[in-house]
């Protein structure tokens, strides 16, 4: 079928949750997709930084091909081999010394929020501490209790009432932060870098004050790293590069290369306060996405994909200062770190979207008005150029 019967389909039998465009993919290699009439796109969205590898990369093709033929899905009732290899190594990896597997960023944030309450209920001698301080303009999920703790309104108009005990105070301000906090706060959740709401960079020792504000009121620091972590930054984790290690942390979109993963982190004497009975997943770790996420971390490690990240990501930034130096009265700010990276612009940038989609270029705007760039971290300069070449045509037509 061709992308006008696939849209007339979907438009009878999916319901809209979503604004697609009409664009259908139906296969994707590296930076690239092509759509059901052979229509090819330049992929700077990558799955919004879930498909860090590129589409279908060869070494998380062939160990999905490998194990679907092996097994699929086991019981949690059953000790899975490569749900525990893929801890290990997660936590070999991390300031972490156990992990929580489940199916997707909401889910992985879902049971952080649980573990962080269960832990305080057992170690406190209030039954009221279960506050957690979360930011304006953050996103966390779309289940209850992760749409509460979003800073978003829109993301949780219609869904009242929402989730008792969440509070929000402004990213990257440590004093709202800290008078936020009462005798019932239990924690708090932040990205290390916001992602939807906007590619907001914390300044260099907003977290590490944040890390000692817990500290010192003996609170959780949960950090959402499940657009950030695997890589995107140049670093495996974002929070390596504020020097602090977080209490728990969750994962999902990259870490299987593609395949719908999730997992939580946490240090082990927070994570005992998670017992049989207390939570759980019917496919959360289940031996095929395990077997993916074990080869899309052994290819960032071994490929150097880290190091490449930090490379091109500056080599991305400094060609979109080019392009603001160019177009001074449509770009407000250009910032980022390794391949997250956000364009502030003076305008409302869906039209811009549409224009790269007509050009063969598939980018995102969030916010309303930045333009997101999250490519494969296998990305080259030349698919970068190209990238640039596009986006600087449609930045012209926007300016005459």
């Amino acid at each position: 079928m061709n992308s006008a019967q696939w849209i007339e389909k979907s438009d009878r039998y999916i319901m809209k949750t979503y604004g697609r465009y009409p664009i259908v993919p139906v296969r994707g290699e590296g930076c690239q997709l092509w759509d059901a009439d052979g229509k090819r796109y330049l992929d700077f969205l990558a799955g919004v930084a879930v498909n860090n590898l590129g589409h279908c990369h060869p070494k998380v093709v062939k160990a999905i091909q490998d194990q679907a033929a092996t097994m699929i899905h086991c019981s949690n009732y059953y000790q899975i081999p490569q749900q525990i290899e893929l801890a290990e190594l997660l936590c070999s990896l991390s300031f972490a010394d156990q992990a929580f597997f489940c199916n997707s960023g909401a889910e992985a944030n879902e049971a952080a929020i649980k573990l962080a309450r269960k832990y305080s209920r057992d170690t406190s001698d209030r039954p009221e501490r279960y506050g957690i301080i979360t930011a304006a303009d953050s996103f966390h999920g779309r289940t209850m209790a992760t749409v509460s703790a979003t800073g978003q309104e829109k993301v949780q108009r219609f869904f009242d009432p929402l989730l008792h005990g969440f509070s929000h105070v402004p990213f990257n301000d440590i004093a709202a932060m800290a008078a936020a906090v009462t005798e019932d706060t239990c924690a708090v959740m932040l990205e290390p870098i916001q992602g939807e709401g906007g590619v907001n960079i914390p300044a260099r020792d907003y977290l590490a004050g944040v890390r000692d504000l817990c500290d010192r009121h003996g609170l959780l620091l949960i950090l959402d790293e499940v657009q950030v972590g695997m890589g995107r930054t140049g670093r495996m984790f974002a929070y390596e590069h504020f020097g602090i290690t977080p209490d728990i942390m969750t994962l999902a979109k990259a870490l299987a290369g593609g395949a719908p993963i999730g997992t939580m982190l946490a240090k082990a004497e927070i994570a005992k306060a998670f017992v049989p009975g207390t939570h759980g997943s019917t496919f959360g770790g289940n031996p095929l996405v395990c077997a993916a996420a074990l080869a899309t971390i052994r290819v960032i490690l071994e490929d150097g994909i880290l190091s490449r990240t930090e490379e091109i990501g500056e080599y991305l930034l400094g060609e979109l200062e080019g392009l603001q130096r160019k177009f001074p009265r449509l770009i407000r700010e250009v910032r980022g770190i390794g391949l997250m990276i956000g364009m502030g612009l003076t305008i409302p940038g869906g039209d811009i979207v549409k224009a790269g989609h007509q050009k063969g270029l598939l980018l995102n705007v969030t916010h309303d008005t930045v333009l997101r760039f999250v490519p494969p971290l296998t990305v080259s300069k030349a698919e970068v150029d190209e990238m640039i070449t596009i986006l600087g045509s449609i930045l012209a037509e926007v300016e005459a």
